[in-house]
């Protein structure tokens, strides 16, 4: 949709060799030459990637189980074990064939991903279950082939078999990579109406260019940035402003791409086609946001870059010492061997992603959806919570307020007059009124000769009587007094519609955008955690006061255009904040991705979902404060499981070394057994993760 050249020269996935384009860049292609529907391309790529790899570990784990069966019935140290003998001749010869298969395809993923990690000079799990596997094959190898010493092919196998089962498991639960920018250019139309030699003239929407006279007809996408020339609409900009209502368009006003058009027509001069248009502009606040990102390592990667180097350094150094103190080569082997079969242990492999999984199901079953682990992770430490208004902390719909008779009429008649003449209206006043008469179970009364007075309200006839649902608009039109505003009135919150019968005010209607339920709880608990919240708005400083002091909330921000919602984000951060922002519409976008945490509420659009870090499917603000609890309990099992499986090295590694030689020396089949108790242990604590429902 925009063009850019290319900084980064496309790399490749480590595990597989795929060639891979930056993600958050695109091709230098111009919008002109291709379908909205081609941007995404990076973002796609980025899926086939992940997703590409989840049933691939998820294959190999399979087929590397069915593989290592047979392994552990021909290990002699299993037989011995288990009392049972499958010694045949040449068995030996049968285990390395099973042995090289294993390690081959098996193993093959972590091979690449150590090639990987050393170009990247990133050395992590990928590298210490490398080096491993490698140097547990090489010298099984060498023992079938002659070397004095015992064979480690069945802790290679259930080595490659559980980390194939850890990564996929982590993989699974981060495969959530970003469909936004797809979603944001969705909201393009495909075709679009020009007017051509006084024609009306289909054109795709790449064929648009500057200065076309375009025809929006009622419930039509805008298709660029415009300058109304003619007609008079209502444009629902919700979806990129956040204005909570219909805003008006006529002669000399501006229109945004993207935007809904209501019941009238509009012609519009195009002044913002494809990269020039409002609605580019927020795809790249997305896209830079996003990619600033990316670079956070995974904690247990770090564990892991300090284990490689120390097994290294350690089972190096083993080697060394014991050939020189005894000369014994297959013994100086046997314990180097040791020692890096042990320092790899498999608790290490499944204590984060076990934790991942676990906390992901149990999220996802509580509301909670959580695409970015890492973000996930930073909630623990959140000291600020910038909430969007409309949609966020209130409904975004608005809700009958007020019914106030001014004449003989009770409130019932007045609803049910009013609900019958807007009955045929799509508008959120509309809405609201038929949302109030069904919930007093009030019956709707016909309505005929449906009128729709554009800018001013509707008007038809019920039960034979002229009825006129309108704003205060109408008194201008018909140049007629309008009636004192009742006291009880917040003019600078509600929105006023007044009902008429055969001409005579009956009544006035009151709606306001409501706050949610749970809004008022949610900002309280978070006070109780110590965290801060704040208001975002481009409603006016009355109404956001309004609703930041009803709901006691730090502050407010209002008047705060679409585009400039990053840089508040943005100036939170640089007073070392660590921000979190909530919102629904795609003008948050920008925000949440800018944002330590993006939080979308599930009733949000699908732009605001797929970009955000979190989205809260009961679209509750209090599942916030469970998410930011539950965000401290996840990391607290992510560093119990680390702490268990590097303890687990602390004590196992200079026992393999020999450092209690000739007292005592940890045998293979010792260190396997510290390996699977260590694994038991993790697993059963990530097993104890619990999320707190109330």
């Amino acid at each position: 949709m925009h063009p850019q050249v290319l900084k980064d020269e496309p790399g490749k996935c480590p595990l597989c060799g795929m060639a891979l384009v930056p993600f958050g860049k695109t091709s230098g292609h111009n919008h002109s030459h291709h379908k909205h529907g081609e941007h995404q391309g990076s973002a796609d790529q980025h899926d086939k990637h992940e997703g590409h790899h989840t049933p691939d570990f998820l294959k190999r784990f399979w087929i590397s189980l069915i593989i290592t069966i047979p392994i552990l019935a021909l290990s002699h140290m299993i037989q011995e074990w288990f009392g049972f003998n499958l010694k045949f001749t040449g068995d030996k010869y049968v285990l390395f064939a099973l042995g090289t298969l294993i390690y081959l395809y098996g193993g093959m993923p972590f091979l690449k991903g150590m090639i990987g990690e050393i170009k990247a000079k990133a050395i992590g799990m990928m590298t210490l279950v490398a080096i491993a596997i490698s140097v547990a094959y090489f010298y099984s190898t060498a023992v079938v082939f002659g070397l004095q010493g015992m064979d480690f092919y069945w802790e290679l196998a259930t080595l490659i078999v559980i980390m194939l089962l850890g990564h996929w498991l982590e993989m699974l639960s981060q495969m959530a990579a970003s469909r936004a920018l797809q979603t944001l250019v969705a909201l393009l139309p495909n075709e679009v109406t020009v007017e051509r030699d006084g024609e009306a003239v289909k054109i795709k929407l790449e064929e648009l260019v500057n200065n076309d006279i375009v025809i929006i007809k009622p419930g039509e996408k805008v298709p660029a940035d415009g300058d109304v020339i003619d007609g008079l609409s209502y444009v629902n900009e919700s979806m990129l402003t956040g204005e909570s209502v219909p805003v008006k368009k006529e002669a000399k006003s501006t229109v945004i791409a993207g935007a809904i058009n209501g019941d009238g027509a509009l012609k519009i001069k195009a002044t913002g086609v494809g990269k020039d248009t409002y609605l580019n502009k927020v795809i790249n606040l997305v896209q830079d946001a996003q990619s600033a990102k990316s670079n956070t390592q995974n904690l247990a990667d770090k564990v892991a870059k300090w284990l490689t180097f120390i097994a290294i350094g350690v089972g190096v150094g083993t080697f060394v010492y014991w050939y020189n103190s005894s000369g014994d080569m297959a013994f100086a082997l046997e314990r180097m061997v040791t020692l890096m079969v042990t320092a790899c242990p498999h608790a290490l492999g499944v204590a984060i992603p076990l934790v991942v999984a676990i906390s992901t199901t149990l999220s996802a079953t509580n509301g909670l959806l959580i695409r970015n682990r890492t973000a996930f992770e930073i909630t623990r430490n959140l000291t600020t919570i910038i909430f969007d208004k409309t949609g966020t902390l209130t409904e975004g719909s608005h809700a009958v307020q007020r019914v106030i008779p001014l004449d003989s009429f009770t409130e019932d008649e007045i609803i049910q007059y009013a609900a019958a003449v807007q009955q045929n209206s799509e508008h959120h006043i509309a809405k609201g009124m038929i949302k109030l008469l069904k919930e007093k179970e009030l019956q709707l009364w016909k309505s005929d000769h449906f009128q729709y007075m554009q800018g001013i309200g509707v008007k038809g006839t019920v039960n034979g009587k002229e009825v006129v649902a309108a704003g205060p608009n109408y008194f201008t039109e018909n140049k007629i007094e309008k009636p004192t505003i009742p006291s009880e009135i917040d003019q600078d919150t509600e929105t006023i519609n007044y009902v008429f019968i055969e001409g005579k005010v009956i009544g006035i209607i009151t709606l306001a955008d409501r706050i949610r339920e749970g809004s008022q709880d949610a900002i309280r608990q978070l006070k109780e955690m110590g965290i801060k919240s704040f208001l975002l708005t481009g409603d006016n400083e009355k109404i956001a006061a309004s609703v930041s002091n009803k709901l006691g909330m730090d502050g407010f921000l209002a008047n705060v255009l679409p585009h400039h919602k990053q840089e508040k984000v943005k100036e939170f951060q640089a007073k070392g904040e660590i921000v979190a922002m909530t919102g629904d519409g795609v003008n948050d976008a920008p925000a949440l991705a800018q944002a330590n945490v993006g939080i979308a509420v599930g009733s949000g659009t699908d732009v605001a979902a797929e970009t955000a870090d979190i989205i809260l499917v009961n679209s509750d603000p209090r599942d916030v404060v469970k998410m930011i609890d539950f965000g401290k309990r996840t990391y607290r099992k992510m560093i119990q499981n680390l702490i268990w499986a590097v303890g687990y090295n602390v004590i196992a590694i200079p026992l393999a070394a020999g450092i209690l030689y000739p007292n005592f020396m940890l045998s293979p089949a010792m260190g396997a057994v510290l390996m699977s108790a260590s694994t038991i242990v993790v697993a059963f604590n990530a097993t104890l993760l619990k999320l707190n429902r109330k």
